[in-house]
């Protein structure tokens, strides 16, 4: 992949890694809806855009 870009799905480990939470976690807010996420073949993954939503809601929440 080239340098300049920025991948647009992540495995959900990636997005555990970007939220500092665990992976048993993203698991836990994708089945909930918290999280956006879509599926390729068996593969589960995470839009990158669906990240940005998930914090912008948690601050929206706390506000």
């Amino acid at each position: 992949m080239s340098a300049n870009l920025s991948p647009l799905l992540l495995r959900p480990e990636e997005a555990a890694d970007y939220l500092g939470i665990g992976r048993t976690k993203v698991y836990e807010l994708i089945r909930s809806g918290a999280l956006r996420s879509v599926r390729i073949g068996s593969l589960r993954r995470i839009p990158a855009t669906a990240l940005t939503d998930f914090v912008a809601q948690l601050e929206e929440e706390a506000a």
